[in-house]
């Protein structure tokens, strides 16, 4: 009997990667296989991430109900960005975690499983061209890392301490792994990096950037779609808009991650660029593909931050008017700059979150009419138990049609007949 194998992943969709790449080393050398019960498992892993505290928090007390649960025999592995930067202190408040596995180590997971309390977390480890095994958490889409760790040294961010200096993988790995994943099934490829248009920091042999990635990647045969996260506002010149703009295989839906609207805010956060420079971006992105969906990224209440500052970025979300937003109110990171700074009170902060979020809310639902009607090009990946298959439009629309599994894998013209603030109902037509 092989042995089974449970996996929890909290985080980004570069955990969602790495946790793949785990997968298929220990199927691959160790035999294992994946279930959802974590009480049969022989292993139990959490891939685990440290961008906010609340994940954090979340890690011990999921190790608690898994010790309770699992079976005697079985072991446990704590893998991700918490790892790295907590690294023996796990092991020491939880003193039955059986190794613990950082970020940049993933390919160590075959070895440190037999190695007991092994803590293998070093952030300048550098795993960009290993031959990781295949595995694919869907066969319809494929996750490619083309960069591992970040540069940048922005003041509310542990990242760089966990995930280490930014290498790029070469284009030639990328591009074979896009062919690949398309010869097994796979119409669409998401491209992940901290910043992705940040490509080419350390490439050994030749220097191109992300615009000429995308090209290269975009000229494999049978890939319908590419999806990539996430940009970086700075790097967003107009050679990359452009392109994003003209190429017919990359999908129209843009992370752009704002975190403040205020210049000053900005500045303090070493973002490196600013309000203007940002706005300017997200114009020319409308200006270029009208269909276009933005989506970001906001903190609120960083250390600082006044009435003004706020209201700045308020002013940002309703002149961009974005289609997606991810907001949190700050709470300070160990090992980065802005823990050292004096708070905003976390009231306030906590009002500033709930207009912010309060006012996106009414923008959506001022969009959502506009949808209704149109017609799109949806990619089916996903069967729902409630008779519906559901997928992605272009611009990221998340669209459901009564269907069965005969359409997952599919692009079909669907037009919408229902919406809603986060997925929108249809039939299809073609």
């Amino acid at each position: 009997m092989s042995k089974k194998l449970f996996i929890e992943t909290l985080g980004c969709a570069m955990n969602v990667r790495d946790s793949e790449h785990m997968i298929a080393e220990l199927n691959a050398h160790e035999g294992y296989e994946l279930t959802d019960d974590a009480a049969s498992a022989d292993l139990i892993l959490i891939n685990t991430c440290s961008v906010r505290e609340k994940p954090v928090h979340k890690l011990f007390s999921e190790l608690g109900v898994f010790n309770k649960l699992k079976k005697p025999s079985a072991k446990i592995g704590v893998c991700g960005c918490t790892a790295s930067h907590l690294g023996k202190e796990i092991i020491k408040r939880a003193p039955y975690v059986n190794f613990v596995l950082g970020a940049r180590n993933v390919s160590k997971i075959a070895d440190v499983l037999h190695r007991d309390k092994a803590v293998e977390i070093e952030i300048d480890y550098d795993e960009s061209q290993f031959a990781f095994k295949d595995f694919r958490s869907s066969p319809y889409k494929a996750y490619i890392n083309i960069s591992i760790g970040c540069d940048k040294q922005c003041t509310f961010c542990i990242v760089p301490k966990t995930r280490g200096d930014e290498i790029s993988i070469p284009p030639d790995l990328i591009v074979a792994e896009a062919r690949k994943a398309v010869e097994n099934g796979a119409r669409e490829v998401f491209l992940l990096g901290q910043n992705v248009n940040h490509y080419g920091r350390r490439l050994p042999n030749e220097k191109i950037n992300f615009t000429e990635l995308l090209r290269r990647v975009s000229a494999v045969e049978g890939l319908e779609r590419i999806r990539f996260t996430s940009p970086h506002p700075l790097h967003m010149d107009d050679e990359f808009i452009e392109e994003f703009a003209r190429n017919p295989k990359i999908c129209k839906s843009m992370h752009m991650p704002l975190q403040s609207g205020s210049s000053e805010i900005l500045k303090a956060m070493k973002r490196g660029y600013t309000k203007e420079w940002f706005l300017n971006r997200a114009r020319k992105l409308r200006e270029m593909v009208p269909d276009v969906s933005i989506s970001t990224d906001i903190i609120v209440a960083f250390p600082g931050e006044s009435d003004a500052d706020f209201e700045e970025t308020m002013d940002v979300l309703n002149q961009v008017r974005f289609e997606q937003l991810f907001s949190f109110k700050y709470s300070p990171r160990p090992l980065t700059e802005a823990e050292k700074m004096e708070e905003v009170d976390s009231e306030v902060g906590s009002m500033r979150l709930s207009r912010l979020q309060a006012r996106h809310d009414e923008i959506l639902d001022e969009m959502k009419a506009t949808n209704l009607g149109k017609v799109v090009e949806v990619y089916f990946e996903e069967l729902r138990d409630d008779g519906h298959v559901a997928g992605r439009s272009d611009n990221n629309l998340g669209i459901k049609v009564k269907g069965s599994e005969e359409w997952l894998g599919k692009i079909a013209r669907v037009k919408i007949t229902e919406v809603s603030r986060t997925v929108q109902y249809g039939e299809i037509i073609a």
